[in-house]
């Protein structure tokens, strides 16, 4: 519901609230149990690399980033397939840290 929404606005992005309006909007069930469900857009958003957070402008000054979908996704719903995915999509890291671990070698006087 989140990616229908975000792409049929008009510039492909938008705030947590118009979200809501336009589900609740399109599909009337979701003028009920509200709290249920928003929690759930809510953590959709913040944990699913798929939607990316966007800062407001000062031009566009109001509450709220803006959402949109991450531009390597967007071939995800192809030919408006909205279905659950098989593989959960995740931004991979170019060069993840590495752990450095240092040698450890047993020292002499401490033998227990």
């Amino acid at each position: 519901l989140i990616t229908m929404a975000i792409q049929h606005s008009a510039n492909h992005k938008m705030t947590l609230s118009e979200i809501y309006n336009w589900i609740m909007d399109l599909f009337p069930y979701y003028r009920q149990n509200q709290q249920r469900w928003q929690n759930s857009i809510r953590h959709s958003l913040s944990f699913n690399d798929c939607f990316v957070k966007i800062a407001r402008t000062p031009d566009k000054p109001g509450k709220g980033s803006f959402w949109t979908l991450h531009e390597l996704c967007g071939n995800m719903f192809e030919n408006g397939c909205y279905l659950r995915r098989q593989k959960r999509f995740k931004v991979k890291e170019r060069d993840p840290p590495r752990k450095k671990v240092a040698a450890v070698t047993p020292s002499p006087n401490n033998s227990h």
